[in-house]
């Protein structure tokens, strides 16, 4: 087992992970920039070490600077996080080369998720359904035009290297295809520095299904149920929930056997979420495979018991997963709701001070949180300030705990999503489960 796991990454993830390693005994260093000295991740970790200014591209984006302070500090392994490089293959090829261990998946497994076009053509190749549209990315506008000529309208343009809604547009209309195709083109390039788009049919109310999977380097892959994702505001998650109102039992067999089957296909180690869209016939369709652990993992944790990050460091490792499939169990609901440092109305950054706060408590009442009272939030990084995560004996007592766990939580004196949440949770068709990735602009923005 490892000694000593460098943390690149900041926030409640990086919290999260001191978490873990502390209860396995491994020491932990904390890397930040300047913006971060005084943040809760560099007060509680074994080792600190500060990265450059501010800016992401200067800090925690900086390959060197990372690898810098990893190879100072006698660190054996590099535990990403999610977000700046958790999927960045390159940074897991020069972790590799400097013989310290990436806990995550291997880097060509990482570059072919990361290539959405080049991830559906492989699940495709594996007998795992997939949206119907290009096989990969499309040369130019003609190719575009007949593909869509071929599937029909409504279409969506993806971004080959894309993430988080950037380089994605709708086109409904055969005269909105050519300036949609533009200015996705052009969006993607800008955020990911490669143009490249593929199609796909548009399903107009899918719902978003994500299965939950970690395999080890013998061979052993386990799913650990499904989470749904639809709760969402341009193709940024808001609220999950597990288990999911619109997955039977046998659907539930049937996609978590598939997402199984689609990380064995392509040799994954590592935790993994192979996501799904559920259109409005119950068919489900391949959308892409996250290489690391998301934002979300604690839905997960809270159903089954299980410590994912632990687990995840064991897996790098080398030791085998400590629970087969039969071992996995699923008690109650679990739901969580991200409170960003934003306003609820315009979604417009909150930056500022924190003169007040307090986070909810009770049975089955989890919040994972960096911020504390007089501590600072950024305008440097993304804005999410925490995570509060409900487990109930059922999905009703699941809601009513989360609404009172929101209804008392204090964050001041920024901006927060909280209000825009307990929206959320007091709407009928949400109580009813009867909701899809439309839910906010139909039920809450008033957008039909």
């Amino acid at each position: 087992m490892f000694k000593k796991i460098l943390i690149a990454n900041r926030g409640e993830i990086a919290l999260r992970i001191i978490w873990a390693c502390r209860e396995m005994g491994i020491q932990t260093v904390a890397v930040f920039s300047q913006a971060d000295s005084e943040s809760l991740h560099v007060k509680f970790a074994d080792q600190a070490i500060c990265i450059g200014p501010p800016s992401p591209s200067e800090s925690y984006l900086n390959i060197p600077a990372v690898i810098s302070a990893a190879e100072i500090s006698g660190a054996e392994a590099i535990h990403p996080g999610y977000g700046f490089l958790a999927e960045n293959p390159y940074f897991a090829e020069v972790c590799e080369s400097c013989n310290i261990e990436f806990i995550g998946p291997p880097p060509e497994i990482i570059g072919l998720m990361g290539n959405k076009s080049a991830a559906k053509e492989v699940m495709a190749r594996a007998g795992v359904p997939t949206v119907p549209g290009s096989s990969g990315v499309v040369k130019d506008e003609k190719e575009a035009e007949g593909i869509i000529e071929e599937i029909g309208l409504p279409v969506m343009l993806k971004a080959s290297a894309g993430g988080g809604g950037r380089g994605m547009r709708v086109v409904n209309k055969r005269e909105e295809f050519a300036g949609a195709f533009r200015t996705a083109a052009a969006e993607a390039d800008a955020a990911f520095g490669v143009p490249d788009l593929y199609i796909e049919r548009y399903l107009s109310k899918p719902r978003h299904i994500e299965i939950q999977i970690m395999a080890d380097q013998h061979g052993n892959v386990v799913h650990l149920g499904e989470r749904e994702c639809s709760i969402q505001r341009r193709h940024q998650k808001l609220l999950e929930e597990s288990p999911s109102t619109a997955v039977s039992p046998e659907m539930r067999a049937e996609i978590a056997s598939i997402a199984v089957k689609a990380a064995e296909a392509i040799g994954y180690t590592n935790a993994g979420t192979v996501e799904f869209l559920l259109d409005e016939d119950g068919k489900f369709f391949f959308m892409e495979m996250n290489t690391r652990i998301q934002v979300e993992h604690a839905v997960t944790e809270m159903i089954t018991g299980i410590d994912l990050v632990k687990t995840q460091i064991m897996v790098a490792a080398g030791q085998e997963l400590p629970f087969g499939q039969k071992d996995i169990m699923f008690l109650g609901h679990a739901i969580e709701c991200r409170v960003n440092a934003e306003d609820p109305e315009t979604f417009l950054p909150s930056p500022g001070k924190i003169t007040g706060y307090n986070v909810p408590k009770g049975p089955g009442v989890r919040v994972d949180t960096a911020i504390y009272e007089g501590g600072w939030i950024p305008p440097n990084y993304d804005s999410l300030i925490a995570k509060v995560i409900v487990r109930g004996q059922d999905r009703s007592e699941a809601i009513a705990r989360m609404d009172r766990c929101l209804e008392l939580m204090v964050v001041e004196e920024i901006k927060t999503t909280i209000p825009l949440l307990l929206k959320v949770l007091r709407n009928n068709k949400f109580h009813e489960g009867n909701y899809s990735t439309r839910f906010l602009d139909e039920e809450i923005f008033g957008k039909r």
